[in-house]
């Protein structure tokens, strides 16, 4: 039995290789198997599940929707085992590599700071960050903890509240002193209103007068996918942006930027979360990197997306 599943972790670290490498040799190299071998592997997890996990062409290898589904679990079962002998050989102390994912200006902004104290408190624990706009598939093992904003889908994955960021109307004096103050919703109508390219963005501002809330369709010369981008475009006196205020720094504090048009702010907040694969096999360090997360961003309660 011990032989046994042996090998069966084996195998999943065979599979975890290929499709890590993209091809049978580039696995073999990372293994110190030759081609041929981990080429019979897959062939014997195959037989034996009964199922096709990879399309192979002479081009690439493809995972089926059956070879995703094995591959988040390959991914699950190995840290498992992974974090179970470190806690073990280390008693306890929380080790491994941890990979997180995060949007390009927020975990620039909020995210990167926070890392330096981090692996000073857990030394053992390898942090890998990645900063993407992209959604990455935590539930496949794509990542151990996404920082997420927005609204979450529905999904068996945990979430921890970490932060919740408000918005402001923001521009530049040289942007102002030439083009005028907006003193109402509507004279953004004769301004260059800076905003954001994401399909998911919707293309209006939303303001608040006298205790009803409506929305304007603001136009302008840019769009962009990025906050900071569009707060860099303000500051250098382009347009107007509706920006996070994590995006702002101390811009508002220096009088780089002026906030505009706050007696109409809604109040409006985008909420951030720390997700990830929770449970009681939860490997320690997932666990003490959100606990950290929290603690640093002011946190909030566990719920489930």
């Amino acid at each position: 039995m011990a032989a046994e599943t042996s090998d069966r972790a084996r195998e999943l670290e065979v599979f975890c290789a290929v499709i890590d490498g993209g091809s049978f040799s580039a696995a073999g190299r990372a293994l110190g198997l030759t081609p041929s071998a981990v080429s019979r592997t897959l062939d014997r997890i195959e037989q034996r599940l009964g199922a096709r996990l990879l399309l192979r062409t002479t081009r690439a290898l493809t995972p089926t929707a059956e070879g995703r589904a094995y591959l988040g679990a390959a991914r699950r079962i190995l840290a498992d085992l992974d974090e179970a002998e470190q806690a073990i050989s280390d008693q306890g102390s929380p080790r491994g590599r941890i990979r997180v994912s995060a949007a390009v200006s927020h975990g620039r902004l909020c995210i990167v700071p926070l890392l330096g104290e981090f692996v000073r408190r857990y030394p053992n624990i390898l942090v890998d960050i990645n900063l993407s706009d992209g959604i990455v598939d935590v539930a496949a093992g794509q990542a151990d903890v996404a920082v997420r904003g927005g609204p979450l889908a529905d999904s068996a994955l945990t979430a921890r509240r970490l932060s919740e960021n408000g918005r402001t109307i923001v521009a530049s004096p040289h942007y102002l002193a030439r083009w005028g103050v907006p003193e109402k919703p509507e004279d953004l109508y004769n301004h260059n209103c800076l905003n954001f390219s994401f399909r998911r963005a919707e293309p209006v501002w939303p303001f608040r007068r006298d205790g009803a809330d409506f929305v304007l369709k603001v136009q302008g010369a840019i769009e962009a996918n990025s906050g900071e981008t569009l707060s860099q475009l303000a500051l250098d006196g382009v347009g107007i942006a509706r920006v996070g205020n994590f995006s702002l720094g101390d811009a508002l504090a220096k009088g780089r930027l002026v906030p505009l048009l706050e007696p109409f702010n809604p109040g409006d907040k985008e909420i951030f979360h720390a997700v990830f694969v929770g449970g009681a096999n939860m490997p320690a360090r997932v666990r003490v990197f959100v606990d950290y997360l929290v603690e640093c961003m002011g946190g909030g309660r566990a719920r489930h997306p």
